[in-house]
């Protein structure tokens, strides 16, 4: 990791645990901010230390853009958790076969970036 990206991420983490520092739920009750604040901090925790080892560049720029989209989300929405898709439901295709596997596949292609990681940890 070169010093740049290294300072990036760095800042990326700090800028997270300052948002949680100043976060106000949405319904403005006491209870629930202190539980998004602290939902945040894990969420920031778990991700940043399961890949605190990865080298590959392109993958360390697609971890840094999910951070951003997911700090940009959940500023402009007010809502610290990913936001869902909305894809047609599995039950549409057949249990078996090209439709199923098609399906499949157009989930994958079609997951957006602050989501990636979700699923992992999750």
């Amino acid at each position: 990791m070169t010093p740049a990206t290294r300072q990036e991420v760095l800042g990326l983490y700090r800028k997270v645990l300052q948002i949680a520092k100043t976060w106000q739920s949405a319904s403005g009750q006491i209870e629930e901010t202190m539980r998004e604040k602290e939902y945040i901090r894990n969420e920031a925790r778990t991700l940043f230390q399961k890949n605190k080892n990865v080298t590959d560049p392109k993958l360390i720029k697609q971890c840094i853009e999910e951070c951003q989209a997911r700090i940009e989300i959940g500023l402009h929405y007010n809502i610290p958790y990913p936001r869902p898709i909305h894809l047609p439901p599995m039950g549409l295709a057949h249990k078996q076969g090209r439709t199923l596997r098609h399906q499949e596949k157009l989930r994958k292609i079609s997951k957006p970036i602050y989501l990636k990681s979700h699923d992992e940890v999750s």
